[in-house]
Formats: C-alpha cells, structure tokens, sequence
C-alpha cells in the first residue's frame, strides 16, 4: 500500500530523510498527514518519527546547516524549518509514567513501542519516503471502515491524556463511519472518566470542541456525547437535539460547517468560560443568543446582527422549532442587511438635547422596527 501526495516529495520532508537516511537512522511520515493522504483529505501538518534520539537530531542539523527549533526537546520534538515550511520530528519514545495531561516517556528504537502510546489505531500509521504504508497495529482496515478505536485498553489510553475523551467524538465526526455505531467499550470508558475532563485546560477543551462542531455532521457524535455525559460535562444545560436538523438546513443553504452556528444550538452555560471565547465571539454569541430567544424576524435579526450572523440565528431557531425555512428567507436577510434607521439626532434637535433626545431615537427606532423598518423618516417625525 502506498500513498501519492506531492508533499511526500517536499523541499523540508526531504531535506530531512536525506539528513537523517545519510546518517544511519530511520525516518518515517506518522499520524494526521498518512492518515488523511490514506483518505485523500488536506493535511495541515508534516510529522515525522524517527530512532534517533533528539539531540542526535539537532547535532546533524546544525552540522548540515538547517534551522531548527526545539519545540517540545525533553519529548523528543524538534520541529525543521526548510523554506519557510515545517517539518516536526519526535524521536520514538514510550510513556512510562503521566498525569493525565502530561506524559513522562522514554525513548525507543522500536516503531512499535511509538504506535502503541498513541491514542487511535488510524493514528498509528507510517509512511517511508515514497510513500509505504507501514502498519504495525493494524489501523488500516479501522480507517477504511471509519472505526475510532483506542489503542489497546480504551481506558488506559483516557488515563494517559484525558483529552482524548474529546478526541474520540471529533475523530468520530471527521473520520468514522455513521451507519456503523461507535465503539462501545470506548464510549463506555468516556462514561467512566468524566471527571479527568475537569482537569483538562479551557483552552484545549475549546481547541478540541470548535474542531468537533467544524465538522461536516457532527450530529451522531454530540448525540454520543450527550449519552455518555461528556455533552453536559463540557457545556451545562446543553441540549443536542437541535444539531440533526440544523445540519439539514444548513445543507438546504449550502453553507459550509459553523462552529459558532453549531455552538448556538447546543445552548448551555457558561459558555464563554468552558471554551475561552475571545470578546468578539462572547458578544457575538450573546447577541445571536438574543435574536434566537426572541424569534426575531430575519429582517429584524439582519438589522441588528448583519447578513451571516441573522442568518445563523435563523437556522438554529428553525431548527430548535422544526421549522422549514421560509422561500424569501435570503430577501428579507438582505433588505434587514442594508436598512439604515431613517432618524438621526439632527433631525430632533430643535426640540431635544442631552438624554431626552437619546431616549427619543430609541423610542423611534423601536417603533421602526416594530413596522418590520417600514416607516418612513417623515412617518417617524410625525409620532406623538
């Protein structure tokens, strides 16, 4: 079995075979990038294992002269950078020891020793220089029948890292198959470690569920997570029913996946907090939240919000109604859109200053919007 990808044959990746193949050493393509070249998906990151220990690794690249970073040394990770691409290389290595969150290793000489302190068997795959797929524990045919399986004990591998717990329902939701269920040993071991999600950071709970709800239907694994508590662990009060049908009308739309969308419809508490929302996605949320609350119109909701954030809303109040969305949906988020308040404080300063004339723009433009932004300046004047 082998893979074609043009980043096989890459300036950094092969600057780094020759450094380390010269020298005596293995080097191999590992994780995401095999897996998803397997899947002929994108790839965001090139790494690399490898049994020479690291210092070994940074010794050969300065003598070579290539720029190195060591990124994460003491785990055996230096990440090359060769014209402006990286490139990071971990030697093998085993746990022998971890808290959960951080891991204490050991380094091997064994490609298998490496596979087996990984989290899922479609993780554990290698690749040499031209592509040849090396499989030491079997995760090929798990990736080609979308099967999320832990390594080994499921529970061992929670243990090691309870952000895997995580890890299981986004990888699920990208890469399993739907027709096939979710592994009920793995979702069974989620249930059993919900409070090693506690010690879990906010930023990297956050960096997981955004990637989670990015996915094309996230639906059946949020449903899973619902079931075994992670869901409510994560986001108190959230409620998952609302996920299916907004995927559906999301692909009525043709709108690609929202994380922000998605998170609207999950609802819950705290939200902000649980994923280190930036100020900017906190208030914008809060405002979507509003608009969906209060069923506003898509055109009072576009008038308020903008196009694509009214529209969001629109969708998720839809979806939590089991609603269809309405024909001239996209006209009336348009003409909310581009409206302009037809009253401004010149208009109403002969007869009001300082606060009295603030209260009396909100008072006509609450009133504009009550007639769907219908009236006119001169209609709006005219009001007692």
């Amino acid at each position: 079995m082998r893979i074609e990808a043009g980043w096989l044959r890459a300036t950094g990746p092969t600057a780094v075979f020759n450094l380390l193949e010269q020298a005596g050493y293995k080097a191999y393509f590992v994780g995401g990038c095999v897996r998803n070249a397997l899947l002929e998906k994108p790839i965001s990151d090139i790494d690399m294992a490898t049994d020479a220990l690291p210092e070994t690794v940074m010794t050969l690249a300065k003598d070579n002269g290539l720029r190195t970073i060591p990124t994460g040394i003491e785990h055996g990770t230096v990440t090359f950078l060769v014209d402006e691409q990286t490139v990071e290389v971990t030697t093998f290595r085993k746990d022998i020891k971890t808290d959960g969150r951080r891991a204490v290793v050991v380094f091997s000489a064994a490609m298998e020793d490496d596979a087996k302190r990984r989290d899922f068997t479609m993780n554990a795959l290698y690749a040499d220089r031209h592509g040849t797929i090396l499989d030491p524990l079997g995760g090929l045919k798990d990736l080609r029948a979308g099967r999320v399986l832990f390594i080994e004990n499921p529970e061992d591998r929670i243990r090691e890292d309870y952000l895997r717990i995580l890890r299981f329902f986004r990888f699920h939701a990208l890469y399993g198959n739907p027709d096939a269920g979710i592994d009920a040993d793995a979702l069974n071991a989620c249930a059993q470690n919900l409070d090693g999600i506690d010690n879990l950071s906010k930023e990297r709970i956050g960096h997981e569920i955004r990637r989670l709800l990015g996915a094309d239907n996230p639906a059946p694994s949020i449903a899973a997570m619902a079931q075994t508590g992670v869901l409510n662990r994560v986001f108190k009060g959230a409620d998952h029913c609302a996920i299916a049908p907004l995927v559906h009308l999301e692909r009525s739309l043709d709108l690609p996946p929202s994380w922000m969308r998605r998170l609207l419809a999950l609802g819950g508490q705290d939200v902000k907090d649980a994923l280190r929302l930036s100020k900017h996605e906190a208030r914008l949320l809060a405002a979507m939240r509003i608009a969906v609350t209060n069923a506003l119109s898509p055109r009072i909701a576009a008038y308020k919000l903008g196009f694509e954030a009214a529209q969001d809303a629109f969708l998720v109040l839809c979806a939590h109604l089991g609603n269809p969305l309405p024909t001239d949906l996209n006209l009336e988020l348009s003409i909310g859109a581009k409206a302009k308040f037809p009253v401004g404080s010149i208009d109403l300063a002969g007869n009001f200053s300082g606060p009295a004339l603030g209260a009396r723009l909100k008072r006509l433009e609450t009133t504009w919007i009550s007639s769907g932004l219908q009236l006119s300046k001169d209609e709006l004047l005219s009001q007692d």
